[in-house]
């Protein structure tokens, strides 16, 4: 049986990571890539990984065109969400009847724009659990964790769901197959809400400095409980105990840099609607009161469109 053809969309942290792992378990990749194109032919991607450890692709199969790859089986979504827009001329070279398209990206709302676009059988959601910096061009450190958390955007798992994690796993990497994709964004936002928001609206600090703040602790606590009622009315199950569970994982990270801040202070676009807005207008759609998503929401809307 030959090995399904991937292309990752998207080489930023997550896109390089994840598609380096695939690749160096024998799977056959293809990496979608323009910035980093000319340092990653001459000297492949390379993962660190914070014990000092690195791992190395050499001659990964990389493209600036997607006319040159052709129709794939998978095709990995890993960019920016505020990019959306672009996977409109990138995709349809790519597809093939059977084509699956997993979105890797953050905050709520782009598993609806690629079915709106694609057709929402072809639709997986993959929530990744992972602490990662692009340090430069072609080379990701790997702070922690790793898991992703992914599940169909029409419903429960199919066969090529369970496919799609036995791919992953044979690379090493935790996958989880689950029941309720969306249960799982909202999870994952109970974490991005608060460390990105806060990062940003605090003029750019990393997770521990707003750890070791008592205030800023107890905003980071107030936003995940805004977030966890508003995941609960909408009648998933998530308990206040993700509460602390989030914050002891986060001090374990140490000193973290969240994307979106990163994208923030080097002036590129935030995913402000994804990550912020979209929660907030479910919010207040259901009838939960949410004040300080709706403040962080209003300064880092305000913030970003300053940069």
């Amino acid at each position: 049986m030959t090995s399904p053809r991937i292309v990752i969309v998207g080489c930023g942290a997550v896109g390089l990571f994840y598609g380096a792992k695939l690749a160096l378990s024998g799977q056959d990749v293809h990496f979608l890539m323009r910035q980093d194109f000319d340092k990653v032919s001459k000297y492949g991607i390379k993962i660190e990984s914070g014990s000092g450890a690195a791992e190395y692709l050499k001659n990964p199969s990389i493209y600036r065109d997607a006319l040159e790859i052709g129709p794939c089986d998978l095709i990995i979504v890993a960019i920016k969400s505020t990019d959306n827009k672009a996977l409109e001329s990138l995709i349809p070279t790519l597809i093939k009847k059977e084509t699956a398209i997993m979105t890797l990206q953050n905050g709520l709302g782009n598993e609806e724009f690629i079915a709106k676009k694609f057709g929402s059988h072809r639709v997986l959601g993959g929530l990744c659990f992972v602490c990662l910096n692009r340090v430069s061009k072609g080379v990701v450190r790997h702070i922690a964790q790793g898991t992703i958390s992914c599940g169909e955007f029409t419903g429960l798992p199919l066969p090529r769901t369970h496919d799609v994690a036995l791919m992953f796993k044979s690379a090493g990497i935790p996958f989880i197959v689950a029941e309720s994709l969306i249960e799982q964004r909202w999870k994952k936002l109970v974490w991005n809400i608060p460390f990105n928001g806060i990062s940003i609206s605090e003029g750019g600090v990393d997770t521990s400095i707003i750890l070791n703040d008592e205030s800023l602790l107890f905003l980071v606590e107030a936003l995940m409980r805004e977030v966890i009622q508003v995941a609960n009315k909408l009648g998933y199950n998530l308990s206040d105990s993700l509460i602390d569970h989030n914050i002891k994982e986060t001090k374990s990270m140490g000193p973290y840099r969240p994307s979106s801040m990163i994208d923030f202070m080097e002036g590129r676009p935030v995913e402000v609607e994804a990550i912020w807005g979209n929660p907030v207008r479910v919010g207040r759609s259901v009838g939960v009161e949410i004040p300080r998503m709706e403040t962080l929401y209003d300064s880092i809307k305000s913030l970003s469109s300053t940069k």
